[in-house]
């Protein structure tokens, strides 16, 4: 057991590697308020990047099944792409005809089956990474699912070069990238979480939680204009910079106050106590000595408000996947931006 005297040494070594490197130069510790700053734009730039790889899918759709002409979905799929005609599972290298197998005319069933097995392995590896986020270093942790990310994001994206046809091939790298992306928004919130307490938390999250309109917007820019040079430039450049800002949460991530030997008491000294003002919790309640455990899955859900927040953002999920993954595939294939173009004119 390290003695008094050795831990300032071991809080400074899980420092991590960025956190120390602003402190060499800065010639002494950075203020509570500087960990907090680092903490919104690291967190805010992770997710930024999970919600930019996740939209690039709803833009290469119509690259990958430009003209199909049934836009129904099909299930199972083993039913429409095996017992397809020949013809219909045709391979092309043409941008414009579309990839195989997602230009028959059960593509938008293979493409909406990819979209059912991604989000399925990602609403249940949300689950799992809630626990092992609550058991593990969230900075590595976090870092393990970007890298993760961007590695089989852009693996998607190699199907193009290496004129993979096979519908296993997009399916599995989709599931595992699912899983990789079930990481990002339990290890974020903990960590804010974990910097941030009860004052000013609607102002602070309204503003942090930009990053899921910021990502999707991001994506769509970044998708749409790396297409023209080949659909799989739309996953590989994204899955790169994920890949490249999970190196930075790694650098510069402080995942808690205790990680970092931070003192929130120290930024408010200014700020003397009123004569007479009592102390709200014991003097020798300190945090080291509460152990705390994780949270289980029944008693999370006995939790005060979790019950209906839980079902109030299952329908606001579901009408926002439904446009994130699909408007830009049903507006392509509907026609109707040329429909209000004559409404106009």
């Amino acid at each position: 057991m390290a003695s008094l005297s050795e831990l300032p040494a071991l809080r400074n070594y899980s420092k991590p590697f960025g956190i120390r490197f602003l402190e060499y130069i800065k010639k002494g510790k950075l203020s509570y308020k500087t960990h907090q700053a680092i903490v919104l734009i690291v967190t805010f730039l992770a997710y930024t990047c999970y919600h930019a790889t996740r939209k690039t899918t709803s833009i290469v759709k119509s690259a990958l099944d430009p003209q199909s002409p049934d836009v129904s979905l099909k299930f199972p799929w083993r039913m429409t792409y095996l017992s397809s005609p020949a013809e219909k599972k045709r391979f092309s290298w043409v941008l414009g005809d579309g990839w195989a197998p997602f230009n028959g005319s059960d593509g938008s069933a293979l493409l909406g089956q990819l979209d059912v097995a991604f989000l399925s392995v990602y609403a249940l590896g949300m689950y799992f990474s809630g626990h092992l986020g609550d058991r593990m270093n969230l900075r590595v942790f976090l870092t393990v699912g970007m890298v993760g990310t961007g590695l089989f994001t852009s693996l998607f994206g190699v199907g193009y070069w290496a004129k993979i046809h096979s519908f296993y091939y997009f399916l599995i790298v989709q599931m595992i990238a699912g899983l990789f992306q079930s990481t990002g928004w339990p290890s974020v919130v903990a960590v804010v979480g974990n910097w941030f307490g009860k004052k000013k938390r609607g102002l602070i999250m309204g503003i942090w939680n930009a990053h899921t309109s910021v990502g999707n917007i991001a994506g769509s820019l970044i998708a749409s204009a790396l297409l023209s040079y080949g659909w799989g430039w739309s996953f590989v450049v994204p899955g790169l910079l994920i890949a490249f800002v999970g190196l930075l949460v790694f650098l510069f991530l402080p995942v808690s106050p205790e990680s970092v030997g931070a003192d929130k008491e120290e930024h408010e000294v200014g700020s003397p106590r009123k004569i007479g003002e009592g102390v709200t919790e014991p003097l020798l309640g300190s945090d080291a000595e509460i152990k705390e455990t994780a949270v289980g899955f029944i008693e999370a859900w006995k939790i005060p408000g979790v019950a209906p927040f839980a079902f109030c953002l299952f329908f606001a999920k579901l009408v926002a996947y439904t446009f994130l993954y699909w408007l830009p595939y049903y507006i392509s294939h509907t026609g109707i931006l040329i429909y209000l173009f004559d409404l106009q004119f």
